[in-house]
This record gives structure tokens, sequence and C-alpha cells, in this order.
């Protein structure tokens, strides 16, 4: 089957293409359009089509729209809730007339498509698809959590042969992570956007509010929790942005993560007693939250957690199409990584750099080249392969720096244009990585995990050591990922250091990049040293 996956509600809308259980490709449209999360800055941007990422993913497959067999779109809107339109007043009936007339919209941007081959997955099912049926776990059990679907915020079944058995639903009003977006406000920052940036606020407070949070904010025993409309105002005073932070900012944000993180403990032994299951799947926006993820495999009864790399909702778009395909008769194959999105010839590239005029080389070892440049004290940016699928930059379009120089961390936040408080992250040979990282999966490709900072190591590489000692790491294959490897492995022989920072290719505010123009657009406007693209360097002269 030709199955063609869409996101469109709420934000961050994405597509994919799965053709007979394969997963051929999947990109969010704010790589494309360059506006983040998809969001205009006018009324109904969150409802933006993905019109460019379908195309390209359709043209990816080789199809074209008359193609496909069937589009699963991420959001039905048979399922919501008339009772809950005071979550979001004025909004739920437009996004439910929205959602109701998408068949039509599609149609209309994708020429040719047949409005009658769009089906309605229910958004929840979407995210367990996306991780349930594309992890390399076989059977599992399988959790989602986010700020909310049609009428629930969070779903807890298991995968048996392909097939999803529900155990769980929590109904909204409750949602935890309509509660976290809410705590992301009132701390000053943008909503359903920025819970990141408390998560990594975090380790700079004490969870001195954790228990009272903890009255109203729990799991109930049945599978399901209590997270109603918080007021955290009574813990510290809202903060507008721009606003100093102060020492209760911190302090309530990391009350509130450790109240989190014990809620999804609670509710993971709760589906692991009902399901027996050794593995478990994880989705939803809540499931970026990687300090919690770290909890959940150290502390659950789980023997692995795998998170889906796009665990938000552009991975609706992807799950919607798993999930169609697996009940039309295809036998999905798991995701054998994360790099989905576009990739360019080197004969692309170089025409794209000899239009913008600008000098470049090829040399003979580009990862000798870029070994040394970063040994240099060099920031470097890499752009190679595929764009990845997801938040994270996995080492295909990545801004890369020396890990031993402590203040490279205040550095590429000045590049990048974000807070200070925010930590940057390593990628290490998934052979060494047992020697500097612990308490995290080891491997761990999709950086969705906080590892220990082995005590030897911390001040040997304290560009990448949170201010907890702990750090968000990313282990690099040989076999998947050689070019990447054979830096790695050149940048220790000259500095003794088997990892590098590792932090997204983009400035605050805008999508990671995406095509040679993009990483021509960035090195051309931030403090950048080195462009490794393609086979081709460019140096800042």
């Amino acid at each position: 089957m030709r199955v063609l996956g869409i996101n469109a509600v709420f934000h961050d809308p994405a597509a994919a293409v799965v053709v007979d259980g394969r997963i051929v490709a999947a990109a969010e449209e704010e790589r494309f359009s360059r506006r983040k999360h998809g969001k205009r800055p006018v009324p109904f941007a969150a409802w933006e089509l993905p019109e460019q990422a379908a195309r390209w993913c359709l043209d990816e497959a080789g199809l074209s729209p008359a193609d496909v067999d069937v589009v699963g779109y991420s959001y039905d809107p048979g399922l919501v809730d008339d009772s809950l339109a005071g979550l979001d007043p004025g909004w739920e009936d437009l996004r439910t007339t929205y959602a109701r007339r998408a068949p039509r919209f599609l149609a209309t941007a994708l020429p040719g498509l047949d409005p009658a081959t769009v089906r309605f997955v229910r958004h929840h099912v979407a995210h367990a698809a996306s991780c349930g049926l594309a992890a390399p776990l076989g059977d599992c059990a399988v959790m989602t959590a986010d700020g909310r679907g049609e009428a629930e915020s969070y779903l807890a079944g298991e995968y048996r042969d392909g097939r999803l058995a529900e155990l769980a639903q929590q109904r909204l009003p409750d949602s935890l992570g309509l509660w976290y977006e809410d705590l992301t406000e009132h701390l000053g920052f943008t909503r359903a956007s920025d819970e990141y940036k408390v998560m990594a606020l975090a380790s700079y407070g004490r969870p001195r509010f954790a228990r009272r949070l903890a009255e109203d904010v729990h799991a109930t025993g049945d599978g399901g929790f209590s997270a109603p409309k918080p007021d955290f105002a009574r813990f510290a005073p809202r903060r507008e942005p721009g606003e100093p932070m102060r020492d209760e900012h911190a302090d309530l944000a990391a009350s509130a993560q450790h109240c989190l993180e014990e809620v999804l403990l609670d509710l993971a032994r709760w589906l692991h007693r009902c399901t027996g299951q050794q593995d478990l799947a994880f989705a939803g926006g809540i499931a970026l939250n990687c300090v919690a993820n770290t909890r959940l495999h150290h502390e659950s009864p789980f023997h692995r957690v795998w998170v889906q790399p796009a665990a938000g909702d552009a991975g609706t778009a992807l799950g919607a199409a798993l999930h169609l395909a697996t009940e039309l008769g295809d036998r999905v194959t798991p995701m054998a990584g994360a790099d989905l999105g576009r990739s360019f010839a080197d004969d692309e590239i170089e025409q794209t750099l000899r239009r913008a005029k600008i000098p470049f080389e090829e040399p003979d070892d580009l990862a000798a080249e870029v070994a040394e440049a970063l040994a240099d004290d060099k920031v470097v940016a890499w752009f190679q392969g595929g764009a990845e699928f997801g938040p994270r930059a996995l080492g295909n379009r990545s801004l890369l720096a020396h890990p031993g120089m402590a203040d490279n961390i205040e550095r590429l936040n000045d590049v990048k244009g974000r807070e200070q408080f925010r930590p940057v992250a390593p990628m290490v040979r998934a052979d060494r990585a047992d020697e500097l990282f612990s308490r995290g999966p080891i491997p761990s490709p999709y950086m969705l995990f906080v590892h220990d900072v082995a005590p030897s190591w911390r001040d040997r590489i304290p560009a990448v050591t949170h201010v907890d000692g702990t750090a968000r790491i990313q282990t690099v294959d040989a076999d998947d990922q050689p070019l990447l490897s054979e830096m790695l492995t050149a940048f220790e022989k000259r500095t003794g250091l088997p990892a590098v920072v590792n932090t997204s290719l983009n400035t605050a505010g805008r999508p990671m990049v995406d095509d040679p123009r993009d990483a021509l657009e960035c090195f051309g406007s931030a403090p950048i040293d080195v462009l490794a693209i393609g086979p081709y360097l460019v140096r800042r002269a």
C-alpha cells in the first residue's frame, strides 16, 4: 500500500510516506517554509497544511498524488468533545471545522489526490503507532502523553503482532502536557514551543515545591492521572519575557519537573503490571523530556525504553501512515534512523556554492580537515546526508565545537542567540560512550536521554557537562554514520577526546537548516568559522 501521513492540527505540520510497510520519507513543513513549528504571525497559524513537505515526500517515493492509496490525517474531528471548548476558547469549533474540511484542502494542495482516500486517525493512536510500530522492539508496551488530542491527553496500551490494544486513556481537561505548557508560559517562555527550556532551567533549582504540586498532579492508580489547571503563582510570581530569572522560578521548574517524572514512573509501573511486556515505546510531546525519559529507563520495570525521535506532533504524520498501513495488511519495517528528510547530491551543493560566488575547497580528507578545525577551537557547521525528522540535530544538520573548552557553551549560545542557562550536548563514538557516560541507555543515537558524566571526564569535557553533572548524549555508530565516526576518531587523535559538542544548525527562532541555501544563510549571518557541506569546505575569511 502507498500511504501518505499528514499532521496539520495545533502545530508542527508534517508529512510522511510509507510504501508496502517501509518508511520512505518524513519531513516537517517548517524546514521548507522556514516558519518554526509551522506558525505564522497571524491567526490560524497552527493550521498550516504541510504542502511542500507532502510534495517532497511523494517525489522521494516516486509517487504522484493520484498514486496514493490512502491518506492518514492524525486527528479525528468526529471525536471532539464540545464540552471541552473552554480549554481553547473561540478556537475549538474553528479547529474542528478545519479538520473536517482537510480532505478538500489536501486535494486542492495536491492536485490529483482523491479526497475520498483521506481517513481520520485518532491523534493518540497516531502517536502510539509512531513509536510502537516504528520501534525496533517487536511486541511492546506503549505510552503517549502530550497536551491534547481530540478529547484525551494520554494513552497507554500494548502492541502485539502489530495491533494496538488500548488499556487506559486520560480524558481532558486533565493533561500533563497542558500543565507543563502553563508552567512554560508562567516562567516567561513560549508555550507549546519552549518546554525544553523549562527542563534545562530545572537543573538550577531545588524541588522544594514538589510535595505541594503533587497534591494536585499525581497518578490515580487506574492507569490515569490528575493534572488540573494549575495556579503556579502560589509558588513564584509570573515572569514576563525578558524579565530577570529569580531563584523561585528555577525552584518551581525543578519542582514541576520532579512531579512530572514521578507521575510518569507511576504510569509506567501500572502499565508493566498490566502487560508484562519487557519493552516500552514512548511518544507525544512529553516524550521529548530527556530527564524524565532517563528516569523511565533507570527506574521503571521495563528493560528497554525506546522514544520516537519525532515524538512531538510532527511524528503523528508518520504514525498515521504506519497505523493505516498495518490496518490494510502491510507488515511495517521499523525505523532505521531519523535521517528521513531531504538530502542533496554533491553537484547540487557545488552549484549552490558557485551561484553564491563563495570560495570553497574539496579536501582529500574532509573528516581530518574538520577535526583539525575543531581541535583549533573553530566552530563548524556540519551539513551531510538526509535532514533529521524531529527536533534533534543528530550529525546531519549540526553545529560542532571543542568540548574541552569551558567557554564554548557560552560561545555557542551566543552564536545561536539563546539563553545562557541552556546546555549543549556531546556526540561520542558508540564504542567509547561507556567510558565517559553512565546511567542512561547506550547506545543512544537520538539524543533523547541524559547520562551522568563520569567524574574523571567532567573537567576534560566541561562544555558539554551540565550544571547537574549530566549530558544529553548522541552515540555515533561507524556503520550508520561512517563520515561522522571518522571525524570523531580524527579529533580524538588530535585532542585525546572521543566526543565533540553537537547542537542544532540554526539560530534562535529559526527552524533547523535544511537545504544548502539555508546553510549558507546561517553561515553568513552567524559567527561560524567553517562550513562542511557535502564534500566541500567553506572557511570564514
